[in-house]
């Protein structure tokens, strides 16, 4: 193909619409067209970039390797831009380039990068836009993916969680229907009794022995107070099965004495059913409330650590909050490992400016990981401070510490310490990247029995991202 070809071939793709004929001559001028069959890998993971790829005809795909899978991410046609741009500072892939259909590329080496940008302004300003575009594209399809991982490991966990207070929701509700039913045959029975003032003075007083608030006791004060009642009940000649219920509340031995003085003994166990069954009652109403409030809060705690509920803009952002959630979220993992996690937060902790979905991921990352570093029975301590117009949010794990061989590495893309399929090792990598792209710094210390990663974020209004 001539340069004359190449430079028509060129100014007829959408990219270069606007890029003066003799730059495009230049251009054409430096480079070659190369053929590539369907199916050949343009560039592999770990290779060098040191080609810029210009699509004219075929079709190119970038490929992930996610789980030991490779997918297809993006695929371009004639225009599609691939491999070094001007002032990229990416010297390696970490994606596959593969060629779909046969295809003819234009190629220019990176050492004519710094005559190009002298030569050709507007033809390098093209490029640049068009890797910017690139970069926010595919940065943006890297933090999807990633929440959705992130979300993924913690599906099962939330799962957990939620079934639980779900259950004993459903437990105690299930429950509460017979105990109506109880109440309502204990009462029909007092009715019918057609009982004086006095006796229902007396029965009204057990019954609100009963509402009030008992004191907390414990599993041996628990079960001596059963045998108590379950004893005196004996004594009655009462076959009442309902010792365990009565001994949570607030009622004494003396209260049923007096009813049992005021209350004749055919009436007396209908009486005392009554009372108890509304007692179980108000307990299983306060366990369902319980049990709901704490599904609310793990749903609150979801919608506020995605952002579930708001446009992917930036706003200001309540790190302590985050951090709460963050910790709901994780509760499970770190429970069930034994791990303790403890959240330090200053009061009035300022707010910060960005993408609070991201910001959380960022939370998440480090927790799970210092987690994991921790082991069983470990300790992971999250404290969050502010100094001048910076907060400061540190992630401590007790753990064995980094391997020194390991420590220059860790925010390598790809770059894991776990077992195959437990990692993709683009956790810390995209730690990095968030926190460097809302203007902060992360970095990290660590030894043995102490590991630190430290993240530093601009108070809100004193150094904010681009919402483009």
């Amino acid at each position: 193909m001539s340069p004359g070809d190449v430079v028509e071939r060129l100014a007829a793709l959408s990219l270069f619409a606007d890029v003066p004929r003799m730059q495009l001559e230049w251009f054409a001028g430096r480079g070659d067209v190369r053929v590539y069959a369907a199916d050949t890998i343009l560039l592999d993971v770990g290779a060098a970039i040191d080609e810029m790829f210009v699509v004219l005809t075929g079709r190119v795909a970038v490929n992930t390797n996610k789980g030991g899978v490779w997918r297809r991410a993006t695929v371009s046609g004639p225009g599609g831009l691939h491999g070094a741009i001007p002032y990229s500072r990416g010297r390696t892939t970490v994606r596959r380039l593969t060629i779909e259909d046969d295809a003819t590329i234009f190629v220019l080496q990176r050492a004519h990068f710094d005559e190009l940008v002298r030569e050709c302004p507007e033809l390098t300003t093209v490029l640049v836009h068009e890797m910017i575009d690139r970069a926010r594209s595919g940065r943006a399809e890297e933090l999807h993916d990633e929440r959705l991982r992130s979300l993924g490991r913690l599906a099962s966990g939330l799962a957990h969680e939620l079934n639980n207070p779900a259950s004993a929701a459903a437990r105690s509700a299930l429950s509460i229907a017979g105990l109506l039913d109880e109440a309502e045959s204990a009462a029909r029975a007092l009715a019918r009794a057609r009982l004086s003032d006095d006796q229902l003075d007396v029965l009204d007083a057990v019954r609100t022995a009963c509402a009030a608030p008992a004191p907390p006791l414990g599993a041996l004060e628990l079960a001596d107070r059963e045998n108590v009642l379950a004893d005196w009940f004996d004594r009655q000649g009462i076959g009442f099965m309902g010792a365990d219920a009565l001994a949570a509340s607030a009622v004494h031995v003396a209260d049923l004495d007096r009813l049992a003085a005021a209350i004749p003994p055919p009436l007396f166990d209908a009486a005392i059913r009554w009372v108890a069954s509304g007692h179980t009652a108000r307990a299983l109403a306060e366990q369902v409330a319980s049990a709901t409030g704490r599904i609310h809060d793990l749903v609150g705690a979801v919608k506020r650590f995605t952002f579930m509920d708001r446009e992917s803009v930036p706003s200001e952002i309540d790190v302590a909050q985050g951090l709460a959630d963050t910790l709901v979220m994780l509760e499970n993992k770190s429970r069930t490992n034994s791990v303790a996690v403890r959240l330090e937060v200053a009061p009035d902790l300022p707010r910060v400016f960005g993408f609070g979905s991201e910001i959380n991921q960022v939370w998440e990352k480090l927790v799970d990981n210092a987690i994991d570093a921790a082991g069983r029975d470990g300790h992971v301590t999250v404290g969050a401070t502010f100094r001048g117009d910076t907060i400061f949010v540190h992630v401590t794990d007790d753990g064995p510490g980094i391997p020194k061989d390991h420590r220059a590495r860790v925010f390598d893309p790809f770059f894991t310490t776990k077992p195959v399929g437990q990692g993709a090792g683009l956790g810390l990598d995209l730690v990095r990247r968030v926190v460097d792209f809302h203007n902060g710094d992360v970095h990290f210390t660590s030894e043995p029995g102490r590991t630190v990663f430290r993240v530093q974020l601009p108070v809100s209004g004193a150094s904010a991202p681009s919402p483009g």
